[in-house]
């Protein structure tokens, strides 16, 4: 009887899950860099936001307000600039309310082309950027005033000249022959000047055109003291000149809230009284246009 030698299987190491690949430091170095470099560029958006807000928040100086002031023409919505609707309380005659409706608000022109040549002549020594005008209607339709800005590139001491020198102005929409009160006053808060020329609607020919004041006086007489447009020309401008002294200084140029030059405080002001609603737009006559 023999014996023999089972046959035994081979022997072989267990199986092993592949070690997962290295990186390389390179790699790994790079994203730490761009993690930092992103934390880097948020925190910086951050600080920017945090002292853009701050600046927009800080009062300007006067000197850097009036600088501003002048590139008004350009960044302004014309509906700031001009609002569709001015509220007059207290700016007629005898402290009558008034309301005006623009109906003709005009595309920037150059100084030559709105300008008469008298006050071209005026603006030679200032230089002169832009003219920008539009003209309102009061609630009866019965009068028309041209109001404009001129802005012009010069400081506060060439602006000075111009005070006590600047005659009558032109309108917009109804010719010189049909002016009845105007008033033009320089800002002490930007370069620019601020005018107002009123007419009649009907398109009635009249004299020259008298200062606003000296149609305000209580002993006026005569039909533009009558149907007070020298009380029109002189409200509309001064509810203009707010708006752009309030753009002017503002930090965020925004415009001031849009009351009358001889309207309450906000304070004592009745609290019921309500924004005046929009009416329908008129026209000017075909007389008064032509």
């Amino acid at each position: 009887m023999s014996t023999s030698t089972p046959h035994g299987g081979v022997l072989t190491a267990p199986d092993r899950d592949p070690a997962p690949p290295r990186r390389r430091r390179g790699t790994v170095l790079a994203a730490a860099l761009c993690g930092l470099l992103g934390l880097g560029l948020t925190g910086a958006a951050g600080y920017k936001a945090v002292t853009d807000h701050r600046a927009a928040q800080r009062t300007l100086t006067p000197e850097a307000a009036y600088r501003k002031a002048a590139s008004l023409w350009h960044s302004t919505p014309v509906d700031t600039l001009f609002p569709p609707v001015l509220d007059g309380q207290g700016a007629g005659p005898g402290g009558a309310d008034r309301t005006w409706t623009r109906i003709a608000p005009a595309a920037d022109a150059a100084c030559t082309e709105a300008l008469a040549a008298d006050w071209q002549a005026l603006f030679a020594a200032t230089g002169c950027t832009r003219v920008l005008r539009a003209t309102y209607t009061d609630a009866t339709r019965s009068s028309l005033v041209t109001v404009g800005m001129v802005f012009t590139p010069a400081d506060a001491t060439a602006m000075d000249s111009l005070r006590g020198r600047l005659t009558a102005p032109t309108g917009y929409g109804f010719p010189d022959n049909r002016r009845a009160a105007w008033t033009a006053s320089v800002l002490a808060e930007a370069p620019v000047v601020v005018y107002a020329v009123s007419a009649f609607a009907d398109g009635r020919r009249l004299g020259a055109p008298s200062p606003a004041e000296d149609k305000m006086a209580e002993d006026a007489r005569g039909r533009v003291a009558k149907a007070g447009l020298g009380h029109e020309a002189k409200a509309v401008a001064d509810l203009i000149e707010r708006t752009l002294r309030g753009l002017a200084v503002s930090p965020q140029g925004r415009p001031v809230p849009q009351t009358s030059p001889t309207s309450q405080d906000p304070q004592t002001a009745d609290p019921q009284a309500s924004d005046p609603q929009t009416p329908q737009a008129p026209t000017a006559t075909r007389e008064a246009a032509r």
